[in-house]
């Protein structure tokens, strides 16, 4: 049991999204001024709160698939990993970053290493930004989804989901973003809501799953080893330097706002995760021998009537797009405005428009080639953040903090020397596999010998400072 079995009324609530989803990233697009970059990219910095919370939470979730994946095979352990640390990095970010971000000039991360940094600085953070903020992983998992309901082969599916998903924002920009997220917010919660409520009546509550399920899936750990979950729990850092926390922050009303508005994302998420993990456990419960990756698609078949599931169906579409469309945005501006426009002779704002949608139309054929090389959501999540992670992490929170901030030159040197020692390490754990699995030198896993080389650099400098 791995293919979906849709009936036609299944349908009609998809169709109605896609053209309200259409319909309102079109009224975006007439409401925005593309020569205006503070327009284009940040929507003027007008966001209020209930447009900062919807378009921040839905952005953060677009992994849904992988979430279901995770707690088919490892349980609760998905909220240690997946639930907990992003909680931690998001309020610390809320704390010592949101209001920073709002008040200063910045458009973009990139524009804060110009600042900081110098040029040099700025493009390789671009550069590692492009890889950051790359849509493959959610454009592999709306591949998933029509694969399992329309019988089709990966690369049409890939093809279909990215333009589906990406075609509003090409004219739009951030405030077609932000109009369909507001949507999507809605429908991410009402259909979860709504399986977890047929799941309760069908089965029963807690002692079902108990009884069902075993040991493990209630084991903090999940069965993966300490070291793994470490990993995992150090990858939200991601937060601190994901392009759109920043985005977002800068594009608020007023400081005040995108501070309070992590805050509320936050008990959004919490809620979501709730609502996730005990619909992935009714999964692992009723359905055994499925492919994990659908678990939440399949589970939906099994318990939902017709027209309930499609608009479950629609609600996992909503997850997954509000995600790629912001994605795909950030990665386009990323290249069109952080690497072909630093890099330009004679730097012109009216073109930053233009750049940025050749960067979309160049990032989405590039994420849909990874997506296709790399058919693994997980792992693609994990190579992605083991590698830029490192080098960036300290760069960007020294930028804020201006007496730990090391000179342009060193910093270059640092980001260079931690980007490459984790992707050496990564090489190596490929090139020496052993059954499937990567074995990495001493054991460690890349993430951490990047980092650790980083904070060692930031730690010398400082020492230096001292001395001198």
């Amino acid at each position: 049991m791995n293919d979906l079995q849709l009936h036609f009324a299944d349908y009609l609530p998809v169709a109605a999204y896609l053209l309200l989803l259409f319909y309102l990233g079109r009224r975006a697009w007439r409401k925005t001024d593309a020569s205006n970059q503070s327009d284009f990219l940040l929507a003027n910095r007008t966001l209020s709160l209930p447009a900062f919370v919807a378009t921040l939470v839905t952005t953060w979730y677009g992994g849904i698939l992988g979430v279901g994946e995770f707690t088919y095979l490892y349980g609760i352990s998905t909220w240690i990993v997946f639930g907990l640390p992003y909680y931690v990095f998001a309020l610390l970010f809320a704390l010592f970053l949101a209001r920073k971000i709002r008040t200063g000039e910045q458009l973009t991360i990139a524009d804060r290493f110009a600042v900081s940094y110098g040029k040099p600085a700025a493009v390789l953070a671009g550069v590692f930004l492009l890889f950051m903020t790359s849509p493959a992983p959610y454009i592999l998992m709306i591949a998933v989804l029509l694969q399992a309901v329309f019988g089709w082969t990966l690369l049409p599916s890939l093809i279909t989901g990215t333009l589906a998903s990406v075609i509003y924002v090409f004219f739009g920009g951030f405030r077609s973003v932000v109009n369909t997220d507001k949507l999507q917010f809605l429908l991410m919660y009402g259909g979860f809501v709504l399986l977890l409520v047929f799941c309760v009546v069908e089965f029963g509550g807690f002692e079902f799953l108990t009884a069902k399920l075993p040991a493990r899936h209630f084991s903090p750990s999940g069965g993966n080893s300490l070291q793994v979950i470490v990993v995992w729990f150090f990858l939200a850092s991601w937060t601190f330097v994901d392009p759109g926390f920043h985005q977002r922050c800068a594009a608020a009303g007023t400081p005040q706002l995108a501070r309070r508005g992590i805050f509320i994302s936050v008990v959004f998420w919490f809620l979501f995760d709730g609502l996730t993990v005990t619909c992935g456990l009714y999964a692992a419960a009723v359905l055994p021998d499925i492919n994990p990756a659908l678990a939440f698609p399949l589970l939906a078949e099994k318990v939902l009537p017709v027209f309930l599931k499609g608009i479950f169906f629609t609600a996992l579409l909503a997850v997954i797009m509000s995600t790629i469309d912001s994605f795909t945005f950030l990665s386009a501006l990323t290249f069109g405005r952080d690497i072909v426009w630093r890099l330009s002779a004679v730097p012109d704002e009216n073109r930053v428009a233009s750049y940025t949608r050749w960067g979309l139309l160049l990032t989405a054929a590039v994420s849909i080639l990874l997506a296709w090389l790399l058919p693994s959501i997980i792992q693609l999540w994990y190579v992605i953040g083991s590698l830029f992670i490192p080098p960036m992490l300290l760069p960007l929170l020294t930028s804020y903090f201006p007496k730990f901030k090391m000179t342009p030159g060193r910093t270059l040197t640092v980001m260079l020397a931690g980007f490459s020692l984790s992707l050496l390490w990564f090489i190596s754990g490929k090139v020496n596999m052993i059954d499937g699995v990567a074995v990495y030198p001493l054991g460690v896993e890349p993430f951490f010998p990047g980092l650790l080389l980083s904070v060692a650099g930031y730690s010398f400098n400082k020492f230096i400072r001292l001395k001198v």
